[in-house]
């Protein structure tokens, strides 16, 4: 079934891809969540979208760097922070059952993504930069939510550097840049873990390719269009789209708890 999906992936993944770069969050979550349906394992699912992300945030990142959409100064916070969480919660993925996180998921975006409706209607247009040691740590976090759950690193950073006071547009655009590397080392840990026999999930991984193609390609055709979506809308209608996107997704995943 999954060998005659390929263009239901791409589909999934040009939408995901389309929301991802312009509001910095969904990709990684919605395939994630196609696959799961499907009946895919866990670590399978996150080792797909990783694998498909390659590609895809590689032509994001490419579109807001020409957009410049970046803060580099944020960006060299972020990036490291979030390949060293990426590595260890693919570890975990590939070793226990990382399923408690999800309670702990939903509550987190239901209180983010109010909290930022509240700031773009209280707060329009008072921007700061965040500390190093601040962007770090969320870093951190939301690399291990997202190789372990399947797609937690927009939900995670985008939202926590928009609702604490992160200028829409550059939050966007280099939690996006950022996450190439992010996906590329996640992506290399699975792979490790395969070759290591740490993770014997080769056949399985085979099985899905095409699913993972048709991610691929959708996600491409897409990207492109995200620096240019994020340059084009306005800050406090960004946060206002980001912070429904927050809450639906808060109520998806909670969800998927009952």
């Amino acid at each position: 079934m999954m060998g005659d999906s390929f263009f239901l992936f791409a589909a999934v993944g040009f939408l995901a891809q389309l929301v991802d770069g312009a509001l910095g969050m969904a990709y990684g979550v919605v395939s994630s969540s196609v696959l799961l349906s499907f009946g895919v394992a866990p670590a399978v699912a996150s080792a797909s979208v990783h694998a498909a992300e390659v590609f895809t945030t590689g032509a994001s990142a490419s579109s807001h760097i020409a957009h410049r959409n970046v803060n580099w100064r944020l960006f060299w916070a972020l990036m490291p922070a979030g390949v060293a969480g990426g590595v260890l919660g693919t570890y975990i993925l590939t070793t226990v059952d990382a399923s408690f996180m999800r309670p702990v998921m939903a509550v987190y975006l239901g209180i983010m993504g109010l909290y930022i409706l509240f700031r773009a209607w209280r707060q329009p247009g008072r921007y700061h930069e965040h500390s190093r040691g601040f962007a770090g740590g969320l870093g951190l976090v939301g690399g291990f939510m997202d190789a372990a759950g399947g797609g937690g690193w927009g939900p995670t950073v985008s939202t926590g550097l928009i609702g604490s006071g992160g200028a829409p547009r550059e939050v966007i655009g280099t939690v996006n840049a950022a996450e190439f590397f992010l996906t590329s080392a996640v992506s290399a840990a699975f792979l490790a873990a395969i070759l290591s026999g740490h993770w014997g999930a080769i056949d399985e991984l085979s099985a899905h390719g095409a699913a993972v193609l048709g991610l691929i390609v959708g996600g491409l055709l897409a990207a492109p269009l995200a620096g240019y979506l994020v340059k084009l809308i306005p800050h406090q209608v960004l946060m206002v789209m980001v912070g429904i996107l927050i809450c639906a997704l808060a109520i998806y995943q909670t969800a998927r708890l009952i």
